[in-house]
């Protein structure tokens, strides 16, 4: 436990961005401290909005925002009380292990659906890669995100595309792009900006876009709840009023993200590793709060955590259901 108590502190803390926008926010705030971990990936834009624009502090909150070098920190912070919740992006599977570990800990309370349209997840291959398929990656080195979420899914949708043989290697999402033009690697499994950036500066290209949705749901336009704003049972318990300004001004952000889009992009500034004009080329996931989920939402994001149990990751059956926030 020190181990990892030790590592999700150095992670928050090496980020440099622990208190981003914090000077603002901290006037006027009252109530308990809300300390919430994000990954700075294309993902949290509703999060990114709602902190820039002041919908916390309208709300009287005082939010502490933390910035981790993956998701599955966040959720090792969550565990150790060094955060209270998670940000969009932050990785569903990866809260569902910390649940695993800990029953009852994470409430889920917005999840960003993903798929062909709503891109998220990629592969990315260097732009003068003769690989045109999937399969074309067999006994390739195809890189993939930090974490066992990034880890789990990269194996699975090149064993079902066909990549008979690939290797995957773990490396930070920022490092992709470079790795690809550099030649160390063949592809890349990542998530956006990171496919954005690549195109936009000649590097790289997608080669298959909503991934998961295909090789894992089986339906390129399903749904894949890759992603998961959350807060503890604890803080939950502890500050109810605040739990409920909380997910109320988070929704402000989804609300704004979802009707002003083109505005919203420029928040992606600071957060993540894309700047300037370049905000408006990337492409956005979806958003779904606890109270608009559908029997077919809940259905397909249990399919998404199915797998993990069909691998062996989850060491028993975790049913979607029981780590949503029912307000």
């Amino acid at each position: 436990m020190t181990t990892r108590r030790t590592l999700v502190k150095s992670a928050a803390t090496l980020a440099g961005l622990g208190t981003l926008g914090a000077p603002a926010l901290l006037r006027a705030q009252t109530g308990a401290k809300i300390r919430i971990g994000y990954w700075p990936i294309a993902a949290g834009l509703p999060f990114y909005a709602a902190v820039e624009l002041g919908y916390f502090k309208e709300a009287g909150l005082n939010v502490e925002v933390l910035k981790f070098a993956g998701a599955q920190q966040i959720m090792e912070g969550m565990l150790a009380d060094r955060c209270d919740g998670s940000a969009n992006g932050t990785g569903s599977g990866n809260l569902a292990i910390g649940e695993i570990a800990s029953p009852g800990t994470f409430k889920i309370f917005c999840s960003n659906p993903s798929n062909v349209k709503n891109v998220l997840d990629e592969v990315i291959v260097p732009t003068a890669s003769t690989v045109k398929t999937m399969a074309d990656l067999k006994g390739k080195r195809v890189g993939s995100g930090p974490g066992i979420q990034n880890m789990t899914l990269a194996r699975t949708i090149l064993e079902r595309g066909g990549a008979v043989g690939a290797t995957v290697v773990e490396l930070p999402i920022g490092q992709h792009v470079a790795a690809l033009a550099a030649g160390q690697l063949d592809a890349c499994y990542t998530l956006e900006p990171t496919g954005t950036i690549g195109r936009l500066n000649g590097t790289t290209r997608v080669l298959e876009a909503g991934v998961i949705s295909r090789y894992v749901l089986g339906d390129p336009n399903a749904p894949w709840f890759g992603g998961s704003a959350s807060l503890t049972s604890a803080f939950i318990k502890k500050n109810p009023e605040e739990t409920k300004k909380f997910i109320a001004a988070y929704g402000k952000g989804v609300a704004y993200v979802r009707t002003k889009s083109a505005e919203a992009r420029q928040y992606l500034k600071g957060y993540t590793a894309i700047e300037g004009p370049l905000t408006s080329e990337v492409p956005l996931a979806a958003y779904t709060m606890y109270n608009e989920f559908t029997p077919a939402d809940i259905a397909h994001f249990q399919k998404f955590f199915d797998l993990f149990s069909e691998k062996g990751i989850f060491t028993s059956r975790l049913m979607v259901d029981s780590m949503l926030y029912k307000g």
